[in-house]
């Protein structure tokens, strides 16, 4: 009908020559197509034998093809979560963090950064801390955030004591939580030690696999910890409860608030501590007192013992059980398919026992049931189109004509990647 309305037709006399050599180009066209056409048709046989033969390779394609999920963006921005030793002091933490940051800066595509440590919402424990990297544009860096990443990993080796792990910040994710790396794989089970043993073993294996890079865990089971023993003989003989001794500890080093300072405008907190210098390792307890019988002052060594045990500084959870989360990056030409199915082999070959149940989380479980859905989905596609190209023809049989030459079309859209 608009052909009808727009084209009009020109006599031959006012064709120009844009016109004839377009109207000798499709006649070319159509000639072609006709003699491909008429030769499919004297070979029926052969045709409906490739037909079926990419039906076959369509299905394997589906089949073995490496998959994928939401492909790695690059923001301009690159999320790195440092780790250090699970005893380290603040001061030395502060340092090595300096230290990380100093090494990235000197890198050409890195534009600015931030970084912070310190025990808050987003760090649980004193010996992580969080760098946030600006780089310039793509223009200037003239190179993908991940060969970024790659670079500075090389650099960052030569600090030692800590471990940077890096990831692109994405605009798109279904992530609900903030991990080392960029997939999540945790591990849960009722019992915490039996935990504590074997997620370090599953971290080894997969630190094995040429499908990953970057490991993480976030267990945080070696921090050192000091537990005082009382003599409680000689504390009743001196006549020292163990609250009084609670009290002092508390005193000395929980920042006991013992007043507040009131002016026009503002009011201060005087918060009773120790000085700095008694606080940095429990050989110091010693020069602590304690109030004893008729007020006397008894030194807490006479009273207690310090025993130095490691424990943990941090008991993930998830739901009501304790967890531990694995994380990872993809390794060089893996798919996140193929990492699915090697963690969950290796899980297998390490002999795991049942009570340990590892599952994906993130982007990786997003991915893991959208593949178990795709069936569904690919059937209810087809229907959909069989049913729209039956109403715009008004035939049952033409729809699966045109149908059929999907399986021809993935095989050369996989040709063309």
């Amino acid at each position: 009908m608009m052909c009808a309305k727009l084209l009009k037709y020109i006599p031959p006399e006012k064709q120009g020559k844009f016109y004839h050599a377009s109207e000798e180009m499709f006649n070319k066209i159509i000639k072609q197509y006709g003699l491909s056409l008429q030769w499919v048709l004297k070979h029926q046989r052969l045709t409906l034998g490739v037909a079926l033969a990419t039906l076959v390779l369509t299905v394997g394609l589906y089949i073995f093809a490496p998959k994928g999920f939401f492909p790695i963006q690059d923001t301009g921005i690159i999320q790195g979560i440092s780790e250090a030793s699970q005893s380290i002091s603040f001061p030395a933490m502060a340092k090595r963090q300096q230290q990380l940051a100093a090494v990235i800066l000197k890198d050409p595509a890195v534009e600015s950064l931030s970084t912070f440590i310190g025990v808050d919402g987003t760090n649980t424990t004193l010996n992580s801390g969080r760098i946030l990297i600006n780089l310039k544009p793509i223009e200037e860096r003239r190179t993908t955030a991940s060969n970024v990443i790659l670079r500075l990993q090389t650099s960052l080796a030569s600090v030692h004591g800590i471990k940077l792990y890096m990831q692109p910040v994405q605009d798109l994710t279904v992530d609900d939580t903030v991990s080392r790396t960029q997939y999540q794989y945790t591990l849960e089970d009722p019992d915490v030690n039996e935990l504590n043993i074997w997620a370090p073993k599953m971290v080894a294996a997969l630190n094995q696999l040429p499908q990953l890079r970057d490991v993480g865990s976030d267990q945080q089971d070696k921090g050192l910890q000091a537990s005082i023993v009382i003599d409680r003989a000689t504390a009743s003989r001196l006549g020292v409860t163990p609250s009084v001794i609670d009290n002092t500890l508390y005193s000395a080093y929980g920042q006991r608030i013992v007043s507040t300072i009131f002016t026009q405008l503002n009011q201060y907190r005087v918060v009773l501590e120790l000085s700095p210098d008694f606080k940095n390792n429990p050989d110091k307890l010693h020069n602590l007192y304690v109030r004893g019988t008729n007020s006397a002052q008894v030194p807490l060594d006479v009273l207690t013992k310090v025993r130095e045990t490691t424990g943990p500084l941090i008991v993930g959870h998830l739901g009501q059980f304790p967890a531990v989360t694995l994380s990872f990056n993809l390794g060089a030409g893996a798919s996140l398919g193929d990492a699915v199915k090697a963690i969950e082999d290796v899980k297998r070959k390490i002999g795991m026992p049942d009570s340990i149940d590892g599952e994906f989380q993130g982007t990786a479980q997003a991915f893991q049931s959208s593949l178990s859905n795709e069936p569904l989905l690919i059937l209810a596609a087809l229907i959909t189109v069989y049913i729209v190209l039956g109403v715009l023809y008004e035939s049952y049989i033409h729809p699966i004509t045109i149908l059929s030459t999907l399986p021809s079309a993935g095989v050369g859209l996989f040709y063309r990647c």
